[in-house]
């Protein structure tokens, strides 16, 4: 990893909280996880489910931790750990050859409770999105609860950056699709 390449400013870990956490630091990794677990989370829920998810968080964080001197510092450090998220649910969902995604919850932007029809509209979306192929399910994650960029989402999701807006596009259009279905 580079210590002088400037970490983008949206980032939640800086580069030099890698180093420190690299160099067995244990309040940086600390730091990192509150950092980071929360997203890490909702993007593995979406893949294998909660249970399985609360699992494969802490594989994450262990495995990321293991090879943290292996991270170069080329993109955002939270790019290289949804990657390794990403592999750990794909993995997963290849040993359980199961290939449907369970949904995150749906949080509220505001502390009141949702209404009947928030919570209607949140039911009909987390059954099309259960629908979703997973790799459609983890683009949607990364672009909405990660809020990455589609060249973020493509070195997470080892794809080109071209394939990224596509893929996007026909996760919409099928989620689309599925939620007009629904209505009929």
């Amino acid at each position: 990893m580079d210590p002088n390449r400037q970490q983008p400013a949206d980032s939640f870990v800086s580069p030099a909280l890698v180093q420190s956490a690299a160099g067995g630091d244990r309040s940086a990794q600390r730091e990192i996880y509150e950092r980071t677990c929360d997203l890490v989370f909702r993007l593995l829920v979406r893949m294998v489910g909660r249970q399985e998810g609360e699992d494969l968080t802490q594989q994450v964080y262990v495995q990321a931790f293991t090879k943290l001197e292996q991270f170069q510092g080329t993109a955002k450090f939270e790019t290289w750990l949804y990657r390794i998220a990403r592999n750990e649910a794909l993995q997963h969902l290849r040993r359980q050859r199961v290939r449907k995604t369970v949904p995150i919850e749906i949080e509220p932007t505001t502390r009141s409770e949702p209404t009947i029809e928030q919570k209607e509209i949140a039911e009909r979306l987390q059954a099309a999105l259960r629908q979703l192929d997973p790799e459609l399910s983890t683009i949607i994650s990364l672009k909405e609860d990660g809020g990455l960029s589609y060249k973020e989402i493509a070195e997470a999701a080892g794809i080109p950056e071209g394939t990224v807006g596509s893929r996007l596009n026909r996760a919409r259009r099928e989620l689309a699709k599925l939620l007009k279905a629904e209505d009929r």
